[in-house]
């Protein structure tokens, strides 16, 4: 019983990334269908762990894919500021429950700000419960507020010129701004330069 379940663990995974990429009239030939059908024929010939190796680094590039994706949401710097090259981590399902994130650094004399959007995180859970009640918010000195139609918390300290804005969104995608040396507006300003609409179609 629990080898025909393997195998029909492996086969679902199979046909279900498939249809991803296959539709009809066009086939996307490309490393990820590559090792699909690779996959397919390991299944075929009863190989189960290579079928499932196959699938996995498969998965892992799409990972990739939807990071290198996830880059082109961060937004220019603003008028006066620089921007370092853009860094994105695309963990396996093992490491971090397979988090996908971006996040790139701004910087104008000795202010910075760093832009972080992350998915697919364990740690989502925890703001959107922090989101849900008021209560959590405000606990360590947040604000509730609303940026480009979007809840967001608000924390900063106007002595130390320091603060984070963090932003849930579509309960799946958590956008985290911090600033060090910065005024509050500049700080607002950098989360609402992000493009809220394409990031909940992403």
């Amino acid at each position: 019983m629990l080898r025909m379940s393997k195998v029909f663990h492996v086969c679902f995974i199979v046909l279900l990334i498939s249809t991803l990429f296959i539709t009809p009239g066009a086939v996307f030939a490309d490393e990820i269908t590559d090792s699909i059908e690779e996959a397919m024929e390991y299944y075929k010939e009863n190989n189960y762990v290579e079928a499932a190796n196959s699938l996995d680094y498969a998965s892992q590039l799409i990972r990739q894919k939807r990071s290198g994706k996830l880059e082109d949401l961060l937004p220019e710097p603003l008028a006066g500021w620089s921007a370092e090259d853009v860094k994105s981590q695309a963990a396996g399902p093992g490491y971090l429950g397979g988090m996908i994130s971006a996040k790139r650094e701004y910087k104008k004399d000795k202010s910075s700000v760093t832009i972080e959007i992350i998915t697919d995180s364990p740690a989502l859970q925890s703001m959107v419960m922090m989101f849900s009640n008021p209560a959590y918010a405000s606990a360590d000195g947040g604000k509730l507020t609303k940026i480009k139609m979007q809840k967001a918390i608000i924390k900063y300290h106007p002595t130390q010129k320091n603060g984070e804005i963090n932003i849930v969104v579509e309960k799946q995608y958590l956008v985290s701004v911090k600033g060090r040396n910065i005024n509050q507006n500049d700080l607002v300003d950098y989360a609402s330069a992000i493009d809220y609409k394409k990031l909940k179609k992403f």
